[in-house]
């Protein structure tokens, strides 16, 4: 095969990869706590998902997965704050999680 049918098929190969739900080289270019309301608002469920599950491994410290009901519970919170955001610039990881229940 010539370069240009070896670049064209690792093309279509990388783009079937991104475009299968929630890969490797998804998990890794996401950006977690980074993330602007306005991009997390515009994807999907097991992105968001994703998206989570790394913000709060990168606010622990930690390479464990967190508790689904914890990525849950992120999950919601982050959504409601996200809408209500005047500026969907803000990136998820200045939600104030906590503040939600409780008035500082």
């Amino acid at each position: 095969m010539n370069t240009a049918r070896w670049t064209a098929l690792a093309a279509a190969a990388l783009a079937v990869a991104l475009l299968s739900g929630c890969s490797d080289v998804e998990k890794a270019l996401n950006k977690g706590g980074d993330t602007k309301c306005s991009d997390y608002l515009a994807q999907n469920a097991d992105t968001q998902r994703v998206t989570i599950t790394k913000f709060i491994k990168q606010q622990t410290g930690s390479d464990n997965e967190p508790a689904g009901t914890q990525v849950d519970l992120s999950m919601a919170a982050v959504q409601g704050l996200c809408q209500v955001q005047a500026n969907k610039d803000t990136p998820i990881k200045n939600a104030d999680l906590a503040g939600i229940l409780i008035k500082k």
